[in-house]
C-alpha cells in the first residue's frame, strides 16, 4: 500500500497487487495461490499454508500465481517489483498486508474461514 506524496492518497496497482477481497475469493474458490511471507521477523500469524521467503528451498516458478505478503504491504511490493523485473509477472503483493486483509473481511460478513493461522483475528472483545 503506498502513499502518493504528495496527495496523502493510498493507490491500488493491480499489476502489482492483489486486493484482500480478491485473494479471498481465490481461497474460496479453492484457486489459491503460493503465499509467501516475506516479513524479516515472522509475526504471530499468517496464512494457512503459506512458506517464508527466507526457505531455501522456494524458487519462483513462472507458471505459478505468487501472492507475497506481510504485516502493512510495504515489503511486499518492494519484493514484487524485484520478482517482476527478473522475469516474473505473476507475483504480486497483497494490498495493505495482512492488517488490511484481518480488517477488510469481518466474519460476520464473510464466515469464520478466513484462511489464517495464529492470534491476528480480530479480538471480538476489542
Amino acid at each position: 500500500m503506498r502513499r502518493n506524496p504528495t496527495e496523502g492518497d493510498i493507490h491500488f496497482n493491480p499489476r502489482l497487487e492483489i486486493s484482500p477481497f480478491a485473494l479471498f475469493r481465490a481461497f474460496k474458490d479453492g484457486r489459491s495461490p503460493e503465499l509467501v511471507d516475506v516479513r524479516l521477523v515472522r509475526g504471530p500469524s499468517s496464512f494457512l499454508g503459506a512458506i517464508l521467503f527466507a526457505d531455501p528451498d522456494w524458487i519462483v516458478r513462472e507458471e505459478t500465481e505468487v501472492v507475497l505478503f506481510d504485516d502493512d504491504g510495504e515489503y511486499a511490493i518492494a519484493m514484487t517489483h524485484v520478482l517482476q523485473a527478473a522475469g516474473f509477472p505473476r507475483v504480486r503483493a497483497l494490498f495493505g498486508g495482512l492488517t488490511l486483509y484481518d480488517f477488510a473481511l469481518d466474519p460476520a460478513v464473510v464466515g469464520e474461514e478466513r484462511f489464517l493461522s495464529g492470534p491476528l483475528e480480530s479480538d471480538p472483545s476489542s
